[in-house]
């Protein structure tokens, strides 16, 4: 750099039909030019326009990773964490997520109290999260240099809460353990904390609108914003956590507006709120974040799950699973999101375990009975992002004339840019870059996508 411009710059490249894996490139060197023209694609980064501040990129750690993560030899364990966790060997996930009791992805379903109408929660035990589930979290925050940011969200209060007296399959939160059920997630997060593991925040109630046969319960907006402002955010505050970033929604982004007007429009429920979560299963739906973040621009966004597809084991070399990636996170930054969440960091050679048979894809797959680690190409485009793009970076202005790039950028602290490009044509696309006045020729390949850092 020489007086704030750059003037090289590594280059980071992933691209179908070629063997570039993160691969880092020959490094661009920059020259003056003072405007582009309209003949040759640019990308242009304006690093004195900042936006959202960035909490973070990563995984979930649930019941069904852990447990895969178990079954391998150490050689295989230490090649997953070393993958996900760091910094400079891996992709080093900064922001992940883990389920409050049983989900989908649990090899049974379970909770922390099992005693019907236990309402002090006396008998409230996280027992079964230390055969798999927390020691593979220590051992993710051991293998890093900075801990990651780590929130937890419900699928359903246990059965006995529940007006159809079962875990799965919706249902409500009963009346009358509103304040037990409120109660249970501070003993969550005390109970973590207790094994050293601290929790950055919560999700109110993971697809809060969808009724599945695995662990689910239903919340309206009315619903869910009653349940932060008269019992959830009160006992969060009685139990000194006030200081947990709460999250509404964690559903698919068509509704994202709409559950989170329900929610801010009131002041009371509001107050206990930082931000709203979700998902990507029904549509992109990529302007409802922008939108939500324009309108309140005082609370958080952040992606919360995401997984292609039911597992195909056929198709898990298919381009188009890591593009799918590319293209939310991509947006979803774009848009004002702060931080995103993949679903599973690691499944096992079916895409589970799962008690439901809802077997899906994870970037990292494990056979068990070999050891052998799969990589699909969704880790790659993940650790476009996640690697490069570190917690408290800002996004920072980008812009591109060109309708086959793609390009978002961000500031990190220490005063690295990183810049994003993506390619989801099937052309290659030389272009340039155009940054502080400096400027960069390259080339994009078809299917693709790069970092540059500088």
């Amino acid at each position: 750099m020489v007086s704030g411009k750059p003037t090289s710059a590594e280059l980071h490249l992933t691209a179908k039909g070629t063997t570039d894996r993160l691969s880092k490139k020959a490094p661009l060197t920059f020259e003056p030019l003072s405007q582009p023209d309209e003949i040759t694609p640019f990308v242009m980064v304006d690093s004195n326009r900042t936006f959202q501040t960035i909490h973070g990129v990563g995984g979930a750690l649930t019941d069904s990773s852990a447990e895969t993560w178990a079954k391998l030899p150490p050689k295989s364990q230490q090649e997953v964490l070393t993958a996900y966790f760091d910094e400079e060997k891996g992709i080093g996930y900064s922001f992940c997520r883990t389920n409050i009791h049983s989900c989908d992805f649990s090899s049974d379903s379970y909770t922390y109290d099992d005693v019907a109408g236990d309402t002090e929660l006396k008998n409230f035990s996280i027992d079964h999260d230390r055969k798999f589930r927390l020691p593979f979290i220590k051992a993710a925050l051991a293998t890093t240099k900075t801990p990651f940011s780590l929130f937890a969200s419900p699928w359903s209060p246990p059965a006995w809460m529940k007006t159809n007296g079962s875990m799965l399959q919706g249902g409500r939160l009963k009346p009358e353990f509103a304040e037990a059920w409120a109660s249970y997630y501070g003993k969550f997060v005390r109970a973590y904390e207790a094994e050293g593991v601290k929790i950055w925040g919560l999700s109110v109630q993971n697809e809060a609108m969808a009724v599945q046969s695995w662990e689910s319960c239903i919340f309206t907006g009315e619903e869910e914003r009653d349940f932060v402002r008269d019992h959830l955010g009160p006992a969060l505050a009685r139990d000194g956590l006030s200081g947990l970033k709460l999250m509404v929604w964690d559903h698919n982004r068509g509704l994202l507006y709409a559950r989170a007007k329900v929610v801010y429009d009131d002041p009371e429920a509001s107050k206990y709120v930082w931000g709203t979560c979700f998902h990507w299963y029904v549509g992109d739906h990529f302007d409802q974040v922008r939108q939500v973040a324009e309108a309140w621009p005082d609370k958080g966004l952040v992606f919360s799950e995401g997984c292609p597809e039911l597992y195909d084991a056929k198709r898990v070399n298919e381009w188009l699973w890591g593009e799918k990636y590319g293209l939310s996170m991509l947006m979803d930054l774009s848009n004002g999101t702060s931080a995103w969440t993949d679903w599973n960091v690691l499944l096992d050679e079916r895409g589970g375990p799962n008690h439901v048979g809802n077997f899906c894809y994870a970037p990292i797959h494990a056979d068990t009975t070999t050891g052998a680690i799969t990589y699909m190409n969704s880790y790659y485009y993940l650790g476009h992002f996640s690697k490069f793009v570190r917690p408290g970076a800002k996004r920072v202005a980008t812009v591109t004339d060109d309708d086959r790039l793609q390009a978002v950028a961000f500031k990190n602290a220490d005063g690295k840019i990183a810049v994003v490009v993506l390619n989801l044509s099937e052309e290659t696309v030389p272009f340039s870059f155009w940054i502080d006045g400096q400027t960069s020729k390259t080339t994009s390949p078809a299917h693709s996508i790069i970092t540059l850092v500088y």
